[in-house]
């Protein structure tokens, strides 16, 4: 399955010190999992989080779930050795928070290889060079770290995010150049569904493949928001089969819904059954 029709959906995030939380995580339905080194481990369990989380990898039982690692960073005592520790591990992909440049992501690879590389987005810095951090040849996708970047730039909490969203736009606009993965920052009211469903809605407007998670409640919300609707999917089926029609008339547009249907808009609907199909496949 190739990136762009994989599901996003829901990513969580699991503390790589927790041999239940990782185990739990096997029979969430969720569309990947950032094993966290980071942010979620304690200083006193960060060693020992590498073996544990080794461990669990090792033996498996993720299904498709795509497995992605998150290091400490490179300024931290930790980051260099969880990067040589996370080369060996049988994941997908290595995330680095607090990227900032394209050099940033050069250091990683130098030890990661040929493992493909994810980029925490959460830095002003990050967000001025976000064009140019996208051209890594090694990086897969980005996460938006909302919670660091809202600190970095002093904002007030509004649930419109306005304040955030130059970030968010520059991004997201770096990602789809280059045809990376973004996923969304995480929403930190994890008990507030309604809330949470605003802010999927927010993102899917705004072109997130899906939303990072920190609790399993949040899940279901995340799917159902970043999935293809019926509706959707209905309309895109319908949208094919008119220009089909109207090209075997020697029509370069079809009317559909009272709507011109060009082969711009075959190419999105294609996309989103597309989708919808990779998802029933995960479902299954």
């Amino acid at each position: 399955m190739d990136m762009r029709s994989r599901p996003f959906r829901s990513v969580l995030y699991i503390p790589g010190s927790k041999p239940r939380a990782l185990d739990k995580a096997r029979g969430l339905p969720v569309d990947a999992v950032i094993f966290d080194l980071e942010d979620a481990v304690t200083v006193a369990e960060k060693i020992t989080a590498r073996d544990t989380l080794a461990q669990e990898l090792q033996q498996g039982g993720y299904g498709t779930r795509m497995r992605i690692v998150r290091i400490n960073g490179f300024d931290t005592e930790w980051g260099h050795a969880d990067a040589k520790a996370v080369a060996q591990m049988a994941c997908d992909a290595v995330l680095l928070p607090k990227v900032s440049s394209l050099a940033d992501l050069d250091a990683l690879a130098e030890i990661t290889g040929e493992l493909p590389i994810w980029a925490m987005m959460e830095t002003p810095r990050g967000m001025l060079n976000a064009a140019e951090i996208a051209t890594h040849p090694k990086l897969q996708g980005m996460v938006m770290g909302t919670n660091d970047l809202a600190k970095e730039l002093q904002v007030r909490f509004r649930a419109d995010r306005m304040p955030l969203m130059a970030g968010l736009g520059l991004c997201l606009l770096a990602a789809k150049a280059e045809g990376l993965v973004i996923i969304d920052g995480v929403y930190n009211a994890f008990k507030d569904a309604e809330g949470l469903a605003e802010e999927c809605s927010q993102g899917r407007d705004m072109g997130f493949d899906g939303k990072t998670l920190i609790h399993p409640a949040q899940v279901d919300v995340a799917n159902t928001a970043f999935a293809p609707s019926n509706d959707e999917v209905d309309l895109a089926r319908r949208q094919i089969t008119g220009f089909e029609e109207a090209e075997a008339a020697g029509q370069g547009v079809a009317v559909v819904d009272g709507k011109i249907v060009e082969n711009l808009h075959v190419v999105t609907a294609r996309e989103i059954i597309a989708k919808a199909d990779a998802i029933a496949a995960v479902s299954a």
